[in-house]
């Protein structure tokens, strides 16, 4: 694993880890609240976002125009079953999410998943500086990198990983700080 390419990786990961945290809801409407909801559309699993416009008129509320207006209940019953914990209110042609303002236990419950979806992602970049230092390690013994050589890429490879785990870290500051803003 070449050093660049270990980088993009790492890269890859807090992008991953950057999407989770957009999942998670900060008492504000998002769109991305509904990235992962699925709806199953003519027997096939459909994300919500090519099956219905979605736009947030005001900080409280999420509104969803779907295409065909004959998904409307399919829409609203994956809503109702998936885990963004929101009652959708179906009016006959759109969708409304109204966010009701955060407790402060149920901000907890969000920190504290924030703090994994943080974990997993410096997991992702602790596991891909693994394979890159395999790599280094297997052209050393194979006598195609020198001792020192090595060692260098090596640094190199745990410099890159305290980079883009600061990312991760930083990324959760804000998310934290996100959730717990009244």
């Amino acid at each position: 694993m070449k050093l660049a390419e270990a980088e993009s990786t790492m890269q890859k990961s807090v992008d991953a880890t950057q999407r989770a945290f957009n999942t998670i809801r900060t008492g504000r409407a998002n769109a991305s609240l509904l990235d992962k909801v699925m709806v199953e559309y003519y027997g096939t699993p459909t994300s919500l976002k090519s099956l219905a416009n979605i736009s947030t008129p005001d900080a409280t509320t999420i509104l969803i125009q779907p295409y065909d207006p004959g998904s409307l209940s399919l829409i609203e019953r994956s809503i109702s079953m998936s885990d963004v914990g929101l009652t959708p209110n179906n009016d006959g042609s759109t969708i409304r999410l109204n966010i009701p303002p955060l407790t402060s236990d149920r901000r907890k419950e969000l920190v504290k998943i924030a703090a994994k979806y943080a974990e997993e992602g410096r997991v992702a970049v602790r596991n891909i500086r693994r394979d890159a230092l395999d790599t280094i390690r297997k052209d050393e013994k194979n006598s195609e990198l020198s001792e020192d050589e090595s060692r260098d890429l090596q640094d190199k490879v745990q410099k890159l990983t305290n980079k883009y785990t600061a990312k991760i870290d930083q990324l959760l500051a804000d998310k934290e700080k996100d959730i717990t803003t009244v």
